[in-house]
């Protein structure tokens, strides 16, 4: 059987992956997007973030599952 995941290590995890990639977007999105309606820049951005997150952190946390459950 193997250990339950420690919680905050996996939010770890996910807070620095979505740390660094909301800035990035922030930097290279908002420039574009000055004169749109805050709903707008939120939807975008979430639109590229979320995917992101979906394909990248599985494998974030499978590389570094040994540390997450220790």
């Amino acid at each position: 059987m193997s250990a339950a995941p420690k919680r905050w290590k996996l939010m770890f995890i996910t807070w620095l992956f979505v740390y660094p990639v909301i800035n990035l977007l922030f930097m290279l999105l908002m420039p574009l997007m000055v004169e749109q309606n805050q709903w707008v820049k939120t939807l975008v951005l979430t639109l590229i973030l979320v995917p992101l997150m979906g394909a990248v952190l599985p494998r974030l946390h499978q590389r570094f599952w040994s540390w997450i459950v220790r």
